[in-house]
C-alpha cells in the first residue's frame, strides 16, 4: 500500500526536515506540527507540507492530527534530561509516554502505519539492562510500538546523525575554533555516523514497502570511528585540529557534570556518558529493503565544514580591524 498523507511528529527538528523534503518530493502530502511555527519556516518552501502549529503532548491534539492522516513517522526524542529513575521526566514524557499515545491514537483513527525512530545501542530488553536513562526510555518506547498490535509498524535505530546542520561535527569544529586543545570523555567511544539524507531515504523507502511491516532495523554509516577520530576530523576539516587529550573515567565524568551546570544548551551530561559506555555501532550491514547505500563522512561533510571554516575566518578578520 502507498500512503498519501503522513503525519510526521518531530517533522521540524533536523532529521524531520529531511524526510519532510524526501517525501515531499516523493508527491507525499505531509503534516508537520510545531509548537513554533516560525523556527518551521523553512518547511513553508515544500510544495505539499503543511505546517499546524499544535502541542502533540495534548491527547486531543494528537488525536485530531492522527485522524488527518493515513501514516504517523515519530521522530521525537531528547538527548538531555534530569536524573531520575529509571529515567527523568522529560525522557518520559518524549520517549515513553508520547509512543504510547501514539499507538493509542492510531488504533483509535484506524491508521496501520506507523514509523518510530529509536537509537543504536538499544535492545529489546534494554528497558532493564542499558546503561543509561537515555537509552532505557527508548528501549520503552520501543516495547510500546512492537507490543501495539497494529498491522504495519518498523521501528528504525540510527546512528549518531551527521549532515549540514547538525550538532555533531559542527559542535566539533566549532569548539576547536576556540579552544586549543581538546578534553575528552570517552574519547574511545565508537560511533558509525549516518547521514542525515540517508536516514530520510530509508524511512521514505521503508514506508511504503510491505516487507517492513513488523520489523526493526539498524541504520549506520560504512565506517567506524572513535570519538577521538570524529573529533580530529571534524577539525582537520574545519583546518583548525587541536590536541585531543583522553580523560580517564573519573575526570570524564566530572567534565559531564560541570557541562551538565554551564549555562545555555547542554553539550555533554553524565547520562550521554554513561551511553558512550557501549559502542554505538552496527551488528550488520543496512537491510536491503530500506534501499541506502551508505555515505561516508570524507564524501560530504568537507564541503559544509569547509566553507563555516572559511565564513568564520572571514568574521576573526573583520574582529580584527
Amino acid at each position: 500500500m502507498a500512503y498519501s498523507r503522513v503525519l510526521i511528529l518531530g517533522g521540524s527538528g533536523f532529521i524531520g526536515g529531511h524526510l519532510a523534503a524526501e517525501l515531499v518530493a516523493r508527491g507525499k502530502r505531509v503534516i508537520v506540527p510545531t509548537r513554533n511555527p516560525m523556527r518551521a519556516r523553512r518547511l513553508l518552501a515544500l510544495p505539499t507540507a503543511e505546517l499546524v502549529e499544535a502541542d502533540i503532548h495534548r491527547d486531543d491534539v494528537l488525536a485530531r492530527l492522527v485522524g488527518s492522516c493515513d501514516a504517523v513517522v515519530n521522530l521525537v526524542g531528547i538527548l538531555h534530561d534530569r536524573p531520575g529513575k529509571p529515567w527523568g521526566p522529560g525522557f518520559e514524557a518524549a520517549h515513553v509516554r508520547l509512543p504510547a499515545r501514539v499507538v493509542d491514537a492510531c488504533k483509535a483513527a484506524g491508521v496501520k502505519r506507523l514509523m518510530h525512530m529509536s537509537a543504536l545501542g538499544v535492545t529489546e530488553d534494554g528497558q532493564d539492562s542499558a546503561p543509561s536513562m537515555y537509552l532505557r526510555s527508548k528501549a520503552a518506547g520501543e516495547r510500546a510500538v512492537r507490543d501495539s498490535g497494529l498491522p504495519c509498524w518498523t521501528i528504525i535505530r540510527p546512528s549518531v546523525v551527521f549532515g549540514p546542520d547538525d550538532k555533531f561535527l559542527n559542535l566539533f569544529a566549532k569548539l576547536q575554533r576556540w579552544l586549543p586543545v581538546m578534553a575528552l570523555g570517552r574519547a574511545d567511544a565508537q560511533f558509525q555516523p549516518v547521514y542525515v539524507i540517508d536516514v530520510a531515504r530509508a524511512y521514505a523507502n521503508a514506508l511504503d514497502a510491505p516487507s517492513a511491516c513488523s520489523r526493526c532495523y539498524e541504520l549506520a554509516g560504512p565506517e567506524v570511528f572513535t570519538l577521538r577520530e570524529l573529533v580530529e576530523t571534524a577539525g582537520r576539516l574545519a583546518g583548525v585540529r587541536r590536541p585531543v587529550i583522553g580523560l580517564p573515567d573519573g575526570l570524564g565524568r566530572l567534565q559531564a557534570r560541570m557541562l551538565e551546570l554551564m549555562p545555555g544548551p547542554t553539550l555533554m551530561s553524565r547520562d550521554n556518558f554513561d551511553s558512550m559506555s557501549i559502542p554505538n555501532v552496527a551488528s550488520g550491514p543496512i537491510a536491503p529493503e530500506l534501499g541506502v547505500r551508505p555515505t561516508s563522512i570524507a564524501a560530504v561533510a568537507p564541503g559544509w565544514i569547509s566553507e563555516r571554516n572559511a565564513v568564520f575566518g572571514q568574521h576573526r578578520m573583520r574582529a580584527g580591524r
